[in-house]
């Protein structure tokens, strides 16, 4: 989708450059000072306007963004005047001939229910009014009119009604950009509470009923138990962005393996080899616990003796690489290949797909886990953080405020 809306936006601007030419070249002339044809110079320029009207956009219909775009818009189209709105309202209003709104708006029902461009002639009692014809082109986002393009001019001009559905088509192809950003915004914000909804409510019970235990025994083991757990529910249940920091993420998987170790005792041993310099780098938040979680199931499952977890974090030029290594049951690769293709869930809902997925999304399909396991053979996850991508910055510290 998203390749065929940027195929589509390369297929606008040369429309919209030779319109802008066209408008342009009999009403301002200019020294073109060796820039080229011009044609090429009005290419340059409409691509050069482009960009600055395109990241209002990219955030959505609203006020604030039509706005900020419309004199940007006008300008692409030449026009006296030019106005974005949505179903019920003028968001914006650019140029002369403001106090035309009402009527703009009451022209508006056909073409925001029909989908259809329309043009109408504009009455008007003001005699120097230079606006005397409307161009209306409906903005769509997957079939559905969010709102209007309208461009007024002196008189009626099929010219200008062929570039303002070429300007109103480039409109809708970045509210659609916008569409999806938020689309992905939600569906990682859904991912996050699914992660949330898969801690294992055995592991709550069993967590406060040791702390439960120690309450008459050992009143301040009870009470350092109750802090970790407070700790660790807070940061998992916390509402402050989608990434947090290395740092952050290894301080509340601390939190959750003293509560694990208070429960199994001598039958858990955890080593961690942590890098400093990889501390600050920012990863997407409830990333790495879930690897953790599973690790300690598998160690533990099955098994009368000790199981022992290795947590790594190395410093790999411009990545970080984390390493969860236990010596547990271990796993039949063919059906962690299809709990990774989210063919089947996997038992005690620990997220291995959900994280893997959350990864290929904000860094891409190279950067998914890789998971070596046999059964009997225990489990190796690793994952790869590139200390820099574009959009992910961390929330900051929220472990014990």
């Amino acid at each position: 989708m998203s390749g065929f809306i940027a195929g589509l936006c390369v297929a606008i601007l040369p429309l919209l450059a030779a319109g802008f030419w066209l408008g342009r070249r009999t009403t301002r002339p200019e020294n073109l000072g060796g820039l080229g044809t011009p044609v090429e110079h009005a290419t340059f320029e409409t691509l050069h306007t482009a960009s600055l009207a395109a990241p209002p956009l990219r955030a959505g219909l609203t006020e604030e963004t039509a706005r900020k775009s419309a004199r940007r818009l006008r300008s692409l189209l030449g026009t006296d005047a030019l106005c974005l709105t949505d179903q019920k309202d003028v968001l914006a209003w650019d140029g002369v001939g403001g106090h035309h709104r009402t009527e703009i708006m009451e022209r508006l029902a056909g073409p925001l229910e029909s989908g259809r461009g329309e043009a109408f002639p504009l009455t008007c009692d003001t005699p120097d009014c230079p606006v005397r014809w409307a161009v209306v082109t409906p903005l769509t986002v997957d079939d559905r009119v969010h709102g209007a393009l309208v461009a007024c001019a002196p008189r009626e001009s099929a010219v200008l009604v062929r570039a303002a559905g070429e300007v109103a088509r480039w409109v809708s192809v970045q509210l659609e950009l916008a569409d999806l950003d938020q689309s992905r915004t939600r569906l990682i914000e859904a991912e996050i509470k699914a992660l949330r909804a898969q801690i294992s409510p055995h592991f709550i019970f069993n967590s406060l009923a040791v702390i439960a235990s120690f309450v008459r025994t050992d009143p301040e083991r009870a009470r350092e138990l109750l802090l970790e757990f407070a700790d660790f529910t807070r940061y998992s249940f916390r509402r402050h962005g989608d990434f947090t920091t290395l740092a952050d993420e290894l301080h509340a998987i601390d939190h959750y393996l003293a509560l694990v170790r208070a429960r199994f005792g001598d039958r858990l041993s955890v080593t961690l080899q942590i890098a400093p310099e990889v501390l600050p780098v920012a990863l997407p938040f409830l990333c790495l616990q879930p690897l953790v979680e599973n690790a300690v199931k598998h160690g533990l499952e099955g098994k009368a003796h000790k199981c022992r977890i290795q947590i790594t974090a190395q410093d790999a030029g411009a990545e970080a690489l984390v390493v969860i290594e236990d010596d547990g049951a271990g796993m039949d690769p063919a059906l962690l290949r299809r709990i990774l293709a989210g063919e089947v869930s996997p038992s005690g809902g620990i997220g291995l797909s959900n994280v893997d997925d959350r990864l290929r999304q904000v860094y891409g399909d190279d950067y998914g886990l890789v998971i070596e396991t046999a059964l009997g053979a225990g489990m190796k996850i690793t994952a790869r953080l590139p200390k820099y991508q574009p959009g992910v910055h961390s929330a900051g510290r929220l472990i014990r405020e």
